[in-house]
């Protein structure tokens, strides 16, 4: 087994953490307070190659593997988890759903400024009454001989309002299930297509979160990827992939908010000496160490998987549920090590431990992660 990084990812590593030192936390309190999108940082992450990172060069990408990608993933999201959810979207569920499953002309046409950072993308799946029950979908597609007549609501969509390209899962035949849903690229100027109210978030405020809403939407039978009756597999392929894409922002979290609480237990002194010379204090920064450490191999065997074109449901699963855990419990960790300073907004880990709730959440909770994975254990 080899756990040594190429020269060209430790580039990117570094270029990713002196992007996010340099470029996002500097304003990220302020966007944060005032629910700000980040879209100057965004044009500059793209400059960098990050929003399209394992597409093609030849669709616009930077044809990088999956582990270069959870690398920048994880130092964005030391900082910065929201700027690292809107690269996630933009990477693991749209660009990666379109190369993967999508025709010629539907790369050329809205593959290339996905992946170039020119645009950006939504994945809107989960609906008011189908959130982990993705088979549920209430948003309907019409055939309409030549085109589709969409209609319906989807909840909780990250890039809701920045987004120019929408991946949209939505049922054509009741009777078939889940055999009946397609997925249809929408875009943001279709007539009857509305983007509803940005949510007041506990987390991840700067990223835009809507729902959006859609009456007699036409869809062009040229926009559905893959054949009739592809979109629920297209959703659950895509997701698998974009776990890892969230355990790496979980664990971007969780490293970040360990390396404020051991800089700050080397500072700050009481009883006569830094506080991370206490046992109570030193013995959670190994204990933050130790399993943030074991996350990462699990974030990294996920991508090292899907790389080498193994199977990495199971993986990416294991990877997401155990760094999501990890983030929620060692931001919490760091807040106490901060004392009175931890729950003052300046210092950042009151941020993190906010933003890190959410890894618990999207993308499939952790509810849904131990059932993808015990379903693969029992089949064994």
């Amino acid at each position: 087994m080899n756990f040594s990084l190429s020269e060209e990812q430790k580039l990117i590593k570094q270029a990713a953490k002196d992007f996010a030192k340099q470029q996002l936390l500097p304003t990220i309190l302020e966007r944060d307070e005032l629910q700000k999108f980040p879209k100057e940082e965004i044009e500059k992450l793209s400059e960098l190659g990050f929003m399209g990172m394992m597409v093609a060069p030849e669709f616009g990408g930077s044809g990088l593997d999956t582990l270069s990608y959870v690398l920048a993933m994880e130092e964005i999201s030391k900082v910065d988890a929201s700027t690292s959810v809107i690269m996630s979207v933009n990477n693991s569920l749209v660009c990666w759903g379109l190369e993967k499953f999508g025709n010629q002309d539907q790369k050329e046409k809205y593959l290339k400024p996905l992946a170039s950072g020119k645009k950006i993308g939504a994945f809107c799946l989960s609906e008011p009454e189908a959130g982990s029950d993705a088979t549920s979908q209430k948003t309907t597609a019409i055939d309409q001989g030549d085109h589709y007549l969409l209609n319906g609501t989807k909840n909780w969509i990250t890039n809701g309002s920045s987004a120019s390209t929408y991946l949209v899962m939505a049922q054509t035949d009741v009777a078939k299930g889940h055999k009946g849903i397609n997925t249809f690229i929408v875009e943001k100027d279709s007539p009857g297509f509305t983007v509803g109210p940005k949510e007041n978030k506990l987390g991840i405020r700067s990223s835009d979160t809507h729902t959006l809403i859609f009456d007699q939407v036409k869809v062009p039978k040229e926009n559905r990827i893959g054949a009739d009756g592809f979109g629920f597999t297209f959703a659950m392929k895509t997701l698998s992939g974009g776990r890892i894409g969230i355990a790496a922002q979980a664990l971007g979290i969780a490293a970040g908010a360990y390396e404020l609480a051991l800089d700050y237990a080397k500072q700050r002194e009481a009883f006569g000496k830094p506080i991370g010379g206490h046992q109570a204090v030193a013995f959670k920064l190994a204990q933050m160490h130790t399993k943030i450490e074991a996350a990462r191999q699990l974030v990294y065997k996920a991508a090292w998987e899907k790389d080498q074109g193994l199977n990495y449901d199971l993986s990416s699963a294991m990877a997401k549920l155990n760094a999501s855990e990890v983030a929620m419990w060692a931001s919490v960790e760091a807040v106490q090590i901060f004392g009175g300073n931890g729950f003052v907004k300046e210092y950042h880990v009151e941020r993190l431990m906010r933003d890190a709730k959410i890894t618990q959440i999207y993308e499939g909770t952790s509810e849904i992660q131990q059932l993808v994975i015990s379903r693969a254990i029992l089949q064994e």
